[in-house]
């Protein structure tokens, strides 16, 4: 690398003024040097250390907890099958409870207005879901 010289000083300051201005300059070497001191001081940290610092996970663990990520899959897994079953059950109930409220009569009963109306209606009115 070629040395730098009065002449090549003065020509890159001309140029950084230029670029960002002469107020914005001292702001920047100011954000520039806490940077440095910043990230100093986290080098210096974990060289005391000889380890890297805990992540926050690892603060949150519990020590002696261990996740076991295919218990938890098979204990989800058997969560989804009970709640297919109740499903399936409930499904099988409410087809119970349509076969049982038809009427066996094959002519619908007729309304005091003479309209026909048939348990079905009533049904379907009087329950809600």
């Amino acid at each position: 690398m070629p040395n730098l010289g009065a002449p090549e000083l003065i020509i890159i300051a001309v140029v950084l003024i230029a670029l960002f201005g002469w107020k914005k300059l001292p702001d920047m070497a100011r954000s520039l040097g806490r940077s440095a001191r910043v990230f100093k001081s986290e080098v210096d940290e974990l060289k005391k250390d000889g380890k890297p610092a805990p992540s926050d996970a690892a603060r949150s663990t519990v020590p002696g907890d261990v996740v076991d990520g295919d218990a938890e899959r098979r204990a989800a897994e058997a969560r989804l099958a009970d709640a297919e079953r109740r499903a399936a059950e409930a499904r099988a109930e409410a087809d119970r409870l349509r076969a049982a409220s038809t009427p066996t009569n094959p002519v619908a009963p007729t309304s005091p207005a003479g309209t026909s109306a048939s348990s079905t209606d009533d049904l379907r009115r009087d329950t809600t879901f």
